[in-house]
């Protein structure tokens, strides 16, 4: 608990899905406490891996009727004046929250729901969003954004998401040199890194297979592993060509897992064609950038325009292709500090990108 936090707080993040390890929310807190708002969490996960200065409240995984419990049951919890809704659903209890301050003796709240994900498309790469319980997830997500369209602030992580929302605020997945290394001296073993989450649509078997076929190269995974894909990542990471090669270090807090970027050749973003991803641009591809890091990627649209522009990477379409650059990179490695070169030169963002966010949340809370 934070020093003066025994009374009401200013904010809580709330949410019934993500981990209290996710680097969104660990910048979100970041900005608050340095802004001097006392902060409260609820998210899943261990206490070990929270943002430091706020009152934290770890949940267990539960099964999703549990989370669709906690989604209503959450809001009515907290101690703070805002709450900030990490999830669609949440953002649905966060608004009946806030109408039952009508009722006389209930106390007023305000909610902000934060949006860094078209949730409706996500579903479509998601293998348990079929017959019912697909129909359940699209209701929730149906939702969540009619109570975002009612929310008190909103809060979106791109252009592409509610734009009909002349009030948004803009918080976009950026680079916060807060939680990064910065650029490194290469180790002498090539070895390319991916920090996320860890799932079939996101890379993972493309990644292990670009492994096989690189023998003198190294890999650092980090970040859980989605259950569906886990039995068979742990049988390929087991395989010989790989056990002394592939390392996972499952989720970690972001400063921990990008302590990972220190040395490394390269980052991988070797992300499926889904939905979802085509209309995004990931958060690691500036994380990687400002890490000094040259990155391959799969040929997405908005990706491919970014590293078009900086020269700082290069795009594959298959794993063959990803493997044969590796190869040639680990004989000749002139090209790749070319691409390090542009990645190093990639001007780093001074902006303070969560000054909108921290204003619209204390705008809030002094209501």
């Amino acid at each position: 608990m934070r020093a003066g936090m025994e009374g009401p707080v200013d904010v809580a993040i709330v949410s019934s899905g993500h981990d209290v390890a996710d680097a969104r929310l660990h910048r979100q807190v970041h900005a608050l406490v340095t802004a001097g708002l006392s902060v409260e969490v609820v998210a899943l996960g261990s206490r070990d891996d929270a943002p430091s200065g706020a009152l934290v409240r770890t949940l267990r995984r539960r099964g999703r009727v549990v989370r669709a419990w906690r989604s209503l049951a959450l809001p009515w919890q907290t101690r703070a004046r805002v709450q900030v809704a990490f999830d669609p659903d949440v953002a649905f209890g966060c608004w009946i929250r806030s109408r039952a301050a009508r009722i006389p003796g209930v106390r007023a709240q305000f909610y902000a729901s934060d949006v860094h994900e078209d949730y409706r498309l996500l579903l479509e790469d998601r293998a348990w969003a079929r017959g019912p319980r697909g129909l359940a997830g699209q209701a929730w997500a149906a939702l969540g954004g009619w109570a975002t369209r009612r929310a008190d602030a909103v809060i979106v992580a791109d252009d592409h998401l509610y734009p009909e929302i002349k009030h948004r605020v803009i918080l976009r997945n950026l680079a916060d040199k807060a939680f990064l290394p910065g650029p490194s001296a290469r180790d002498n073993t090539p070895r390319a890194i991916y920090v996320g989450d860890l799932r079939a649509s996101r890379g993972l078997f493309t990644m292990l297979e670009v492994m096989e076929s690189a023998p003198a190269w190294h890999l650092d995974l980090v970040g859980p592993i989605a259950a569906k894909d886990l039995e068979r990542a742990e049988t390929i990471l087991q395989r010989p060509a790989l056990k002394d090669r592939v390392q996972w270090h499952g989720r970690l807090p972001p400063r921990q897992a990008w302590q990972h970027a220190d040395g490394a050749w390269l980052g991988f973003l070797l992300l499926e064609d889904t939905p979802a991803f085509r209309e995004a641009i990931p958060s690691k591809l500036y994380e990687y950038l400002y890490c000094g890091l040259p990155v391959v990627a799969t040929a997405l649209p908005r990706t491919q325009e970014l590293l078009a522009t900086t020269g700082a990477g290069i795009t594959v379409t298959n794993a063959p292709e990803a493997a044969a650059l590796l190869n040639a990179w680990a004989k000749d490695h002139r090209l790749l500090d070319e691409y390090r070169r542009r990645a190093l030169d990639v001007p780093p963002d001074g902006q303070d990108h969560h000054q909108a966010f921290v204003a619209a949340c204390r705008d809030l809370a002094q209501r």
